[in-house]
């Protein structure tokens, strides 16, 4: 359960609205105008809402207008980019549940086109929103998921520790909330990917929120990081699982018979190296695929739909074989 409340959410139908601990100059800081401009007229100055759309939720009418905000204290601009008709998803309506995706950045993730391509396949009525979130305005920007209702999000780069600590969860890490009766509920699902990986031996590369999420669920790997123990030494290790942010150095020599789970996509120099010796890569963008359905399934409580989500990444169907060639632009860390 998380340490981080807000008041009851009113009836959107109701004439009133409940009072939120969350002001609307804290969303607006948090989130920009992403998710505090509805239809609305808005005292840039201050960052109130003069007028919202009733029953909208907060945060569509931007995603579909494709705004794009420049705001600071040398004044706040908006430049709109396209029309609306053009970018609206289909059958978005005031009853749209959101899930958002908090990160420092979020431009290049593949998460809200995987998770939207899931929704609809479910013939649910769910959106999935990039949010992008200074690490200084995490808190607040959490607090915000709460009094938007949201129904829940993901969390990448560079959050997943901090993230961890506000919401007072069980794991050193989390990178999935839903909300609940004006709770979260933190947990992790970066590491659904080792379902069915042998890891008797196991290496884990790196220091950040994935690489801890892999620790706790490893307790017994070697960890290799800059900050502690260099070069790594992957010898007599059956899984290595590179956490890093590195692409274009070659941080472990593997050899045939070892698996390499390589968060980052798209491939990273690493991972074709260990493919070209022999070595089973499993690639970003499968273990995107297995953290984002695991996800889909804490928010939902039914299955992921599997196949729109790998149509989505443009991966492969399953095969026999482990290798896979997938494509794709991704946040530095890999996973989200």
């Amino acid at each position: 359960m998380a340490s981080i409340t807000s008041s009851p959410r009113a009836n959107p139908s109701s004439s009133g609205r409940s009072a939120s601990s969350v002001t609307d100059a804290d969303l607006w800081r948090a989130f920009g105008a992403f998710v505090t401009f509805a239809f609305a007229s808005r005292d840039w100055s201050s960052g109130n809402v003069v007028h919202r759309e009733p029953g909208v939720p907060l945060g569509v009418v931007l995603h579909l207008l494709r705004f794009e905000v420049v705001a600071g204290e040398r004044g706040e601009h908006v430049a709109g980019r396209g029309d609306m008709n053009r970018h609206r998803p289909p059958d978005v309506s005031g009853a749209t549940r959101l899930v958002g995706l908090l990160g420092w950045p979020v431009e290049q993730s593949l998460s809200p086109r995987m998770h939207n391509a899931a929704f609809a396949a479910a013939g649910l009525d769910w959106l999935y929103v990039p949010l992008p979130t200074p690490p200084e305005e995490l808190e607040p920007a959490l607090a915000g998921l709460l009094a938007l209702g949201f129904a829940g999000a993901n969390i990448t780069a560079p959050h997943k520790l901090a993230a961890a600590r506000l919401c007072g969860a069980r794991t050193g890490s989390v990178n999935t909330i839903a909300l609940r009766d004006g709770q979260i509920q933190a947990s992790s699902t970066d590491t659904a990917i080792l379902d069915g990986l042998a890891a008797e031996h196991p290496v884990v590369l790196g220091d950040g929120g994935a690489a801890h999420a892999f620790l706790e669920a490893l307790p017994h790997a070697r960890r290799y990081s800059r900050r502690a123990a260099w070069p790594p030494d992957v010898r007599h290790a059956d899984l290595v699982v590179n956490a890093t942010s590195a692409r274009d150095e070659v941080l472990a020599d593997l050899e045939a018979g070892q698996i390499l789970v390589d968060l980052p996509y798209p491939e990273t120099a690493t991972a074709t190296a260990a493919r070209a010796a022999g070595a089973r890569v499993v690639p970003g963008l499968e273990v995107l695929l297995a953290q984002g359905a695991a996800s889909f399934e804490i928010w939902i409580g039914k299955p992921a739909p599997l196949e729109a989500m790998r149509s989505a990444l443009g991966l492969p169907a399953p095969r026999t074989s482990p290798e896979h060639e997938p494509r794709g632009a991704s946040p530095a860390e890999g996973v989200l």
